[in-house]
């Protein structure tokens, strides 16, 4: 992991694989498991950063797509950053876009280049590729940033599932050389729907990247939360030890619950 990111387990449960572990960022400690609110338009609806720190957060996450249309990363940058744009001196992630881009589904395209899709803001055409999602995360500058996935719907088929998440690696590898900065964890997502297989040799496949932590992505996309449960058990216990586990768009008390018993260290949810 680079200079400004460290991962501590400093604690283990004997009956399950549950960890407490400190995750080390430039903007501070993160005491894992964690739930990380989301400030989609960097800023988490109704609550201040005063409001948010009260409540026990200690890292948020923001919304790489919906900060791209408004109001734009060159805007945030110039404001100095997410951290100074949005008045929150604690850790932020931000996510690639990949998951809003699925929800496009009537209004996008995906090619091996990356994905097309309407602006529902004025109708105009946007392109997100591997780079692009990475050269905006860079600008906004949050401390963890997502590798773009391509995140398959549910239910689909074993074939579309299989393109999807080979794509996703192939995605990956791009991200990594798109990547130019070293305050920034760049985490991998392991895809693979509800294909335990395919979930265990994505899990391998990105551990070989050697990355600084590692997410389990496209788990809430309608899935029965017994298989949701599944999955996480199959694929976490293949994501290195002492590195960070991200969970993402999970944020019940039970799917947490669960997750954490299997290892899982960092959630969000729009919850």
């Amino acid at each position: 992991m680079s200079h400004s990111f460290s991962f501590e387990v400093q604690a283990c449960c004997h009956q399950t694989k549950a960890r407490v572990g400190l995750f080390h960022t430039p903007h501070g400690w993160v005491e894992t498991p964690r739930f990380m609110p989301v400030g989609t338009l960097a800023n988490v609806k109704t609550l201040t950063p005063a409001h948010l720190k009260e409540a026990g957060a200690q890292m948020v996450l923001s919304n790489t797509y919906h900060l791209h249309l408004q109001p734009g990363e060159k805007i945030v940058n110039r404001a100095g950053g997410l951290h100074r744009f949005m008045a929150w001196n604690g850790p932020i992630l931000t996510d690639s876009g990949g998951f809003q881009v699925f929800s496009l589904s009537e209004i996008r395209t995906i090619t091996e280049d990356g994905v097309t899709f309407r602006s529902p803001h004025d109708g105009q055409i946007i392109e997100f590729t591997p780079e692009r999602s990475i050269q905006i995360q860079n600008e906004l500058g949050a401390d963890v940033i997502m590798a773009f996935d391509e995140c398959p719907p549910y239910p689909a088929s074993r074939e579309a599932v299989l393109k999807a998440t080979q794509r996703t690696k192939r995605w990956l590898e791009r991200c990594i050389n798109a990547h130019q900065r070293s305050d920034q964890a760049l985490f991998g997502i392991v895809q693979g729907g509800i294909y335990s297989d395919l979930r265990q040799q994505a899990a391998e496949e990105l551990v070989k990247f050697d990355l600084p932590g590692y997410a389990i992505g496209g788990v809430s996309v309608g899935e029965p939360a017994a298989l949701i449960e599944k999955i996480v058990q199959v694929t976490t216990p293949i994501l290195p030890f002492h590195k960070p586990r991200y969970l993402m768009g999970v944020g019940t008390y039970r799917e947490m619950a669960q997750a954490i018993a299997a290892g899982v260290d960092l959630f969000d949810c729009v919850i």
